[in-house]
């Protein structure tokens, strides 16, 4: 034995929910466990027991298992201006974070920025190129928003991006415009999106694994042990991939690594692979500690920005339903495609119109090619319907809840976008539960900030930012959200013979916590702090006091 863990209270999340008080950690697992605080003495003072750590009453939890994020983007952001709110009131505000980082800028790069939110701006709007030129004209600048959805570039930008008035809309997306038709520099979904993030020089692998490292420790303070980046290749390709592998293989990343690959990638870098193959290569470059997880998919945009596509219409655009990213009868054959050659399929669904092309979907490329424990995903399931949620339990689809949403946008959902009722029913968490839907929680970081007791506290109580309770009937237990991090988290990876709980023979994942989640008031969840994380018994981060 490695190292013996005593003194603690130990919530195994294992089937009989068992609560234990030490365990001991041999080659990076687990190796026994002791109901005691403490084991035998013939086992304390065996001579094969390197050390014994006193955890002196403290909470432990397997690690948390995140599984949709973007941990690379995020990484990469961090280097970016922040345009967030509330940090920025207005678009003055905004236009003052670019200057001053303007100033650190070295030559020829982009000024780039992040996390603008128009519906949080005093103006209530995007910004637009030109108040972005008040900042550079000669400096080529690109904003994105909050949702990563939409974005705003100045007249450089443009130019660079050959970008003009009589420049056609890319399918899925649009170009922003002026009442003279002129371009004003809004870009309107990630088809438009990629027009200019084509043209922005892409950094090293070496860079962006620098700052994959950087990222990961900020996951790992938050207790995350494994991570799936839900959209390897989203902005800069091929080279995403690369630099994954390298941090992983370099171990500045120590987190345990999933990858959700942009199915385009699949289609053209490794179209002559099918999903074993590729996974065999992923662990075999990593030492296996990184595996793949799916073929990423979108099949709608986002509810803020009006372009999620929905049965009915938007509540304050009584004309506007959004839109589906693809002609179902393409998706169809993009998916089974896919399917046959072996990979797992994770769509991107918020609007309950996306949710059904996605289930019809799926239910046509199983009824071809049937297969058993499919563990095909949809992303977010924001505004899934009674109906759209028994299809899913028909099929055996999983889902991935985008729970933060709650907190950060449901004041505005109900104001502005979805209305009060189906706000009441976003992220219809306890229906899913009754239907015994395998599903996890997410914060879609950056998009949120990073943090799974965050996203418990969001499921258990289901409170906005202006205090109110969204879909009361909808919340769920302390023991299910931890649940859904955790050992759903494992079965969602279709790997909880390794992780998801702590049992003798599992991978000695954990993390100690500096109050019971379970005893606590459900509303100061999300204020526990992680004091420590390990991953295969090895302490990989530790709070400073």
């Amino acid at each position: 034995m490695d190292t013996i863990i005593t003194n603690a209270k130990i919530f195994t999340m294992n089937q009989e929910n068992d609560v234990v008080g030490s365990f001991s950690i041999k080659s990076g697992r687990i190796d026994k466990i002791w109901h005691s605080p403490s084991p035998p003495k013939e086992e304390l003072n065996s001579e094969e027991t390197k050390q014994v750590v006193d955890m002196k009453g403290k909470t432990i939890l397997p690690g948390f298992i995140d599984t949709h994020s973007h941990l690379l983007m995020y990484s990469l952001f961090k280097k970016q201006a922040d345009c967030s709110s509330p940090l920025n009131h207005s678009i003055s505000d905004i236009l003052d974070q670019l200057k001053q980082k303007l100033h650190e800028l070295p030559e020829d790069e982009w000024l780039l920025g992040w996390g603008y939110d128009n519906t949080l701006l005093k103006e209530n709007r995007h910004p637009t190129r030109d108040e972005l030129d008040q900042v550079s004209k000669e400096i080529p600048i690109l904003i994105r928003h909050t949702s990563v959805h939409f974005a705003v570039a100045n007249t450089k930008a443009l130019e660079i991006a050959e970008l003009h008035k009589d420049s056609k809309d890319p399918q899925g997306g649009h170009l922003g415009r002026d009442n003279a038709g002129e371009l004003n520099g809004v870009l309107y979904e990630l088809p438009a999106l990629d027009l200019v993030q084509a043209v922005i020089p892409k950094p090293s692998a070496e860079e962006m694994a620098n700052s994959i490292e950087l990222g990961a420790n900020d996951y790992l303070s938050e207790g995350i042990t494994t991570c799936t980046d839900a959209g390897v290749g989203l902005d800069l390709g091929i080279a995403e991939y690369d630099a994954h592998i390298k941090a992983v293989k370099t171990s500045k990343n120590p987190m345990r690594m999933r990858f959700m690959i942009l199915y385009h990638l699949l289609n053209t870098h490794f179209k002559n692979k099918n999903a074993s193959e590729l996974n065999n290569d992923i662990m075999r470059e990593t030492n296996n500690w990184a595996a793949l997880d799916s073929a990423k998919l979108f099949q709608d945009g986002s509810i803020q920005g009006f372009t999620a596509s929905l049965r009915e219409p938007y509540y304050t655009k009584p004309f506007e339903h959004g839109e589906l990213l693809h002609e179902q009868t393409h998706f169809e054959e993009i998916l089974l495609s896919l399917h046959q050659r072996g990979f797992r399929l994770a769509i991107h669904g918020n609007g309950d119109q996306a949710i059904s092309s996605i289930l019809k979907g799926y239910e046509r490329i199983l009824s071809i090619t049937p297969k058993e424990n499919h563990l095909h995903r949809i992303e977010h399931v924001q505004t899934a319907t009674e109906e759209d949620l028994d299809k899913m339990k028909k099929l055996d689809v999983a889902a991935s809840f985008f729970i933060n949403h709650i907190y950060y946008w449901a004041d505005r959902h109900n104001k502005y976008f979805l209305g009060p009722e189906r706000t009441s029913r976003l992220n219809p968490l306890k229906d899913a539960t009754d239907r015994e839907i395998l599903y996890t929680l997410h914060s879609d970081c950056p998009i949120t900030p990073i943090s799974p007791l965050f996203s418990v506290w969001a499921a258990v109580n289901r409170i906005s930012m202006e205090q109110k309770v969204f879909g009361e009937n909808q919340r769920i237990s302390v023991k299910k959200a931890i649940e859904t991090m955790t050992i759903d988290g494992a079965r969602l990876n279709n790997d909880e013979e390794n992780s998801g709980s702590l049992e003798a023979g599992k991978l000695a994942d954990f993390i100690v916590l500096d109050n019971n989640p379970f005893e606590v008031d459900k509303m100061d969840i999300k204020n526990i702090k992680v004091l420590q994380t390990f991953i295969s018994g090895e302490k990989v981060y530790q709070r400073k006091c």
